[in-house]
């Protein structure tokens, strides 16, 4: 066979298969076409159901704040380490150590931790709030809670639950469920940190965010604050315990530090994380998107619709 003729019934197979795919789609469509009552019906019905869904789903708000890491004095205990360090261990006294790595780092660590979290829940006495919620009435702003989880007027957990869970939630199931509502970001650009909060009461998200920002700053406040009371003590007793002149100045000048320390932080209430934008409550729900569902339910019933339509005609 020639070149020519190739070409000739390479040409004459490609407008054979572009026939062919006209034909079909033109197949498809008469049968889609006839199937066109049933799409429509259940197209509309998945319509319908999309849309009671999406009513009856709750608003879930989301109120957040943004934070900045709040300026850490420069030299104090880590500056006189290394300045007397050696003199110190030539002496053969071990000295405290001082503060390492950012504060910040370690507040978003701890605010992420479990043992914060489970302390959190039981001071602010979350529990309920966080486990319980059915949903939020805007005009009496009022909490609504699934009465076959938890009992307002005896203040009882009713929920039906196997062993080894207890029908009032463990702290370790209001973690899990903290962590799913929480939610920490960091610019790594600025440093500016993003703590946000979603729950069906905005009232709830916006104060629970306030709340967070300020007992993170209490405990690691609190934290410094004993590390250095723990820390002139020690060093009150090296310098009773010595009599070198350099070891002893060295010693009241890492208490002054240590004094120092505890001084900033009790006159400082944002000690690890300043507020810039604080939270308030959201006037406008996050979730759910209505929208979305309702289309979304209306493509899925279409899709389907049509489905069946070309199964019941080619059910091979």
């Amino acid at each position: 066979m020639t070149k020519l003729n190739q070409a000739e019934a390479s040409n004459s197979s490609t407008r054979d298969s572009q026939v062919s795919d006209e034909i079909d789609f033109y197949k498809l469509f008469f049968v889609l076409w006839g199937g066109r009552r049933l799409i429509s019906g259940v197209s509309g019905f998945a319509a319908i159901v999309s849309v009671v869904v999406a009513l009856l789903l709750p608003n879930v708000y989301t109120a957040s704040a943004l934070l900045s890491p709040a300026e850490e004095s420069s030299g104090g205990l880590s500056s006189l380490m290394s300045q007397y360090g050696g003199l110190a261990s030539l002496a053969g006294v071990s000295l405290p150590s001082g503060n390492d790595g950012s504060k910040a780092q370690l507040g978003i660590q701890i605010l992420k931790s479990r043992i914060f979290i489970g302390k959190f829940v039981n001071r602010h006495g979350l529990l309920p709030d966080l486990m319980a919620v059915d949903r939020w009435d805007a005009v009496s702003k009022n909490i609504t809670y699934d009465p076959a989880i938890y009992d307002v007027k005896q203040q009882i957990w009713t929920r039906k639950i196997d062993p080894p869970l207890t029908p009032k939630p463990s702290l370790q199931e209001a973690f899990k469920q903290f962590q799913e509502i929480m939610s920490i970001s960091e610019d790594a650009q600025t440093g500016y940190v993003s703590i946000s909060i979603e729950h069906k009461s905005p009232i709830v998200a916006a104060q629970w965010v306030e709340w967070l920002v300020s007992d993170l700053n209490t405990t690691i406040k609190n934290q410094d604050v004993s590390e250095a009371k723990r820390s002139i003590k020690y060093l009150k007793q090296q310098i009773s315990s010595t009599s070198l002149a350099e070891l002893r100045a060295m010693f009241f000048e890492l208490i002054q530090s240590q004094t120092e320390t505890v001084m900033l932080a009790e006159v400082r209430p944002e000690y690890v994380f300043k507020t810039i934008d604080p939270a308030v409550v959201p006037e406008e729900e996050s979730q759910p998107n209505r929208i979305l569902i309702c289309i979304f339910g209306t493509m899925l019933g279409i899709i389907l619709s049509s489905l069946l339509v070309l199964f019941r005609r080619n059910p091979q």
